[in-house]
């Protein structure tokens, strides 16, 4: 039982009393309070007066009245009491209602809000190129995806996570250009990995040499046609490269506690044949014309007069890129000639337009397929999606990643081939699908959602979660060897290798935590401080990725972030592992106190943060409702606020009122299993010592 329980009663008895004062429909709400006015109100009085006629205080008091005279014993309202203002406010009655809340919140359950019952959602995330190492930038687009998965699963849906590696695009072709014709090395220089040396050396130097030396983009062309030939020794480096690339992307997620389902490979989705499904679909549900006017479109199979125009930036991964050039050989993204990195890194450095009949010009008719019979990236972008709604038959196998995931390998990583499947038919593909990909990227986004939605028939069958960019703070900038240039923030730009790999970031966070830890707690072995200072810093990066709304661009600071004081990731920590210290002092497990008695917390700072835990569920049916880690960091963080100010004013230990004492006990086991939970929810463990 929880916060919500009240308010459902209240609703309930509320309904009647409406039903008794009028026929009219009266849709009213039911909320949570601030201290002073009673525990929940309701603004029914304010709805009642446009349909009697009357003032709100006036109908207040009716309402208050009739509901008081209908209340029995065992429920879980002491009385309603009507305010001047019109608002009705309800007293709870925290004896019954604080058990509940306490013995609730010690089930594995405690929170679930069952929105899902079942259904199947798809998420897609990261999905960055396979050409580099993932930078803080593309960090975002982990984390927020990473964070819905684990919010819609405690919701009750069945979540499969997706990642789409673009192991046939330019930026591969890059690659290929510079391991082959460039001289560089095959391998890295000691102490890089592989993924840092080919973005930040091969990947920067040769797109900096087709500047100089324009002859050199033939042979681009020419290794991105051979890329899409299976049987080509071009295909097999290609294979070889990202692969490589792939598997130092996934160990830089997994310790960020990130994990999948499903890896698709776009090389694989090309010669599936999904597009040609998907464009005789188009066609026979006249979803595509072939256009006649004589203008620039015509010859060219179009949507017509598309409801957003789709933004030509390039890529999937973290955003959109740019292009220049846009060349028939698209994949999940637009594959561009003299591009930025364009998997869409929300580097702030993606400023060239697309041009040509990929855009439709002028008009809002959207071009898929040109007069050449060569298809746009956004026909590479349709059938994507409608695979993953289910809407085409399924024509891939599926393998076990030849890495296991941790910490266990319990969650098996699937990825797709060409060949039958290893253990029989799979499908990753959900009612719902919710891709995560940079706001920049949001025309051609609604295109695919408006045609989604055609197929599917039901509206927000394809969601678009869109979000900002990251920048980095001055300061942080120059502490991770960045060049600054004199601006109080640092714009990231993979093409020219200004940015900072994840992995980097990571290491920093943890050499300060490591520092720190051992400082405050010299008798802790070397293993228990690295395992508390992983969890800081793990905690640390996904909390600054989260804590704002997604349509805010984010500065990152490093020394800012990893503040005891303010809103952080270790300031929530540390509220648990305080909690954790009481618990350990106290040498009583959750079965003593739950002998303990609930109706002895009476007092204001007690009964705030039993408001707090009760409204767990709700707090997860807002962020699985909305798509918004946000709503669950905001929680995470009152919640240790409000445990803070009951550590300050309540003593716990070595009362001389032992019952009262057992009682706050129980509370914080109560808020040590939530905040757990709660942090949980967003890939944040809970040390206990901090």
């Amino acid at each position: 039982m929880s916060v919500s329980m009240l308010l459902g009663e209240i609703r309930q008895r509320v309904d009647r009393v409406v039903s008794e004062m009028t026929d009219a429909a009266v849709d009213y709400d039911v909320s949570v309070t601030k201290p002073g006015f009673g525990d929940a109100s309701s603004n029914v009085a304010f709805i009642l007066a446009g349909v009697l006629g009357e003032r709100p205080g006036k109908i207040a008091a009716r309402v208050s009245g009739a509901y008081n005279a209908g209340l029995g014993r065992g429920g879980l309202v002491v009385r309603a009491v009507p305010h001047a203002s019109g608002h009705v406010n309800f007293e709870a009655n925290w004896p019954r209602l604080s058990r509940a809340i306490l013995s609730g919140s010690m089930l594995d359950t405690f929170g679930d809000p069952n929105l899902g019952q079942g259904t199947r959602v798809t998420v897609e995330h990261t999905s960055v190129n396979p050409n580099k190492a993932l930078h803080i930038g593309h960090v975002r687009n982990v984390v927020i995806g990473d964070t819905i998965s684990r919010i819609l699963r405690k919701s009750g849906y069945e979540v499969n996570v997706l990642n789409y590696v673009d192991d046939s695009g330019l930026q591969v072709a890059d690659i290929i250009v510079g391991f082959r014709h460039l001289g560089f090395d095959p391998e890295p220089p000691p102490g890089k990995k592989f993924a840092q040396y080919c973005g930040d050396d091969v990947y920067v130097r040769t797109t900096e040499r087709y500047e100089s030396d324009p002859s050199l983009e033939n042979l681009r062309r020419d290794a991105l046609k051979e890329i899409e030939d299976a049987s080509s020794e071009t295909a097999a480096l290609a294979d070889r490269i990202t692969r490589r690339v792939l598997a130092d992307q996934l160990e830089t997620c997994w310790r960020l506690s990130v994990y999948y389902d499903c890896l698709n490979f776009e090389s694989q989705i090309i010669r599936s044949g999904l597009w040609h499904k998907m464009f005789e679909k188009l066609k026979q549900m006249n979803l595509v014309e072939l256009d006649r006017s004589g203008g620039k479109n015509d010859g060219c199979w179009v949507i017509r007069d598309a409801h957003a125009r789709a933004d030509s930036r390039s890529g999937r991964g973290a955003g959109g890129g740019s292009v220049t050039h846009a060349e028939p050989h698209s994949g999940h993204g637009v594959e561009t000639l003299g591009a930025d990195d364009g998997d869409g890194d929300g580097d702030g450095d993606d400023t060239a337009v697309a041009t040509g009949e990929a855009d439709g010009n002028d008009s809002r008719d959207k071009v898929i397929v040109r007069s050449n019979g060569t298809a746009t990236y956004i026909a590479k972008d349709i059938p994507y999606a409608a695979w993953k709604l289910g809407l085409l038959d399924d024509p891939f196998g599926y393998a076990r990643y030849e890495r296991a995931q941790p910490p266990d390998g319990s969650r098996t990583l699937w990825q797709t081939t060409l060949g039958r499947s290893e253990d029989g038919a799979k499908s990753f593909a959900g009612e719902r699908v919710i891709t995560v990909i940079d706001s920049r990227q949001s025309g051609l986004q609604d295109i695919i959602a408006d045609l989604m939605t055609r197929f599917k028939s039901r509206e927000s069958a394809y969601v678009h979660l869109a979000y900002e960019s990251v920048t980095l703070s001055s300061d942080t900038a120059k502490a991770l060897g960045m060049d600054t240039q004199g601006k109080r923030q640092a714009h990231m730009s993979g093409r020219r290798g200004l940015y900072v790999d994840a992995d980097s970031v990571y290491d920093a966070l943890y050499a300060k935590a490591v520092e720190e830890t051992a400082k405050r707690h010299p008798d802790l072995g070397d293993e228990r401080v690295s395992l508390i200072s992983h969890a800081i810093s793990v905690g640390t990066i996904r909390y600054e990725m989260i804590k704002q709304d997604l349509d805010k661009i984010i500065t990152f600071d490093l020394e800012k972030s990893l503040s005891l004081e303010g809103d952080t990731a270790s300031y929530i920590q540390y509220a648990g592992a305080r909690a954790s210290r009481i618990l350990e002092k106290a040498a009583r497990g959750r079965a003593d106190a739950v002998a303990a008695d609930p109706a002895l917390l009476t007092e204001p700072f007690e009964v705030g943060l039993l408001k707090l835990i009760g409204s767990f569920d709700m707090v997860v049916s807002a962020a699985a409702r909305n798509y918004s880690p946000k709503v669950v960091a905001r929680y995470c963080h009152d919640l240790a606020v409000g445990f803070n100010t009951f550590y300050e004013r309540g003593r716990v230990l070595g009362l001389d009122d032992q019952k009262l004492g057992d009682a706050r006990l129980f509370l914080v086991h109560s808020f040590r299993a939530t905040i757990t939970k709660a942090l949980d929810l967003l890939g944040i463990s809970a040390p206990e010592v901090m």
